[in-house]
C-alpha cells in the first residue's frame, strides 16, 4: 500500500513542469510578491480605498498569470513555488496588517501565521525527499478562497459607521473565522499527506 502511495506521490504530487526562470506568468508573480509590503502598509494605516484598489489589481494579475501558464505553456517550477507563496503571504501579511489597524483580533493572525509555519517546514522536509508541493486539497482551495473574499470585504467594512457598514462588517468578519477553519483543516491533510510519504520513505530504507 505504501509503495503505491509513493508512485503516485512522485507522479501526482511532482509534476513535470518546464525548468524555466524568466517567463510572463513568473514576472507577475513576482510583482504580485511585491505588492504585498504595500498593500499591508496601505491597510495598517488605513488608506483603505487604495488598498483595495492595489488589492484588485493583485487578485486580478493571480488570474492573468495561471491563464498565461496553462495557455502558452509556460508552467514552470520555480511559478509552482511562487504563486502558492504570493498567496500566502498575501493572505498572512493582509491579516498582520488588519489586526494592526484594529480591525482584526490578533489571535486570528497569529492560528494562520503558525499553519504557515508548520506547513513551510513540512514542505522543506519534503524537498529534501525529492517531493515537490502536495496536491491542492478541495479544503486548501476553498479556505484560501474564502479568505481572499472576506479580506477584501473587511477592509470595504471599515470605509463606513452606520448600520450598513457594521452589518457587513459582522458577515465579513465570520467569513473570515470561517475561511482561517478550512485554512487548518486543508493543513492537517497536508500534514497527514506528507508524514505519509515520509513514513514510505522510512521504510524503504
Amino acid at each position: 500500500m505504501m509503495a503505491l502511495i509513493d508512485r503516485i506521490s512522485r507522479s501526482r504530487y511532482s509534476p513535470e513542469p518546464r525548468s524555466v526562470i524568466l517567463t510572463v506568468p513568473n514576472v507577475i508573480s513576482l510583482l504580485r510578491i511585491c505588492s504585498i509590503p504595500l498593500i499591508a502598509y496601505l491597510v495598517a494605516n488605513r488608506h483603505l480605498i487604495i488598498s483595495l484598489v492595489v488589492l484588485l489589481i493583485s487578485a486580478l494579475s493571480d488570474g492573468v498569470d495561471g491563464i498565461i501558464a496553462r495557455r502558452f505553456n509556460q508552467v514552470s517550477k520555480l511559478g509552482q513555488i511562487l504563486d502558492p507563496v504570493a498567496d500566502r503571504l498575501l493572505i498572512l501579511c493582509s491579516i498582520l496588517a488588519l489586526s494592526m489597524a484594529n480591525i482584526l483580533p490578533w489571535w486570528l493572525m497569529v492560528l494562520v501565521g503558525v499553519r504557515d509555519v508548520l506547513l513551510g517546514i513540512l514542505t522543506l522536509v519534503l524537498a529534501q525527499h525529492d517531493y515537490g508541493p502536495l496536491p491542492v486539497h478541495f479544503a486548501g482551495k476553498t479556505g484560501t478562497a474564502v479568505l481572499m473574499l472576506a479580506i477584501p470585504a473587511l477592509i470595504f467594512a471599515d470605509v463606513g459607521h452606520n448600520m450598513f457598514f457594521r452589518v457587513f462588517h459582522l458577515v465579513a468578519l465570520g467569513a473570515v473565522i470561517w475561511g482561517v477553519a478550512l485554512y487548518w483543516l486543508a493543513g492537517l491533510i497536508y500534514a497527514y499527506q506528507g508524514i505519509g510519504l515520509l513514513r514510505a520513505d522510512s521504510t524503504h530504507d
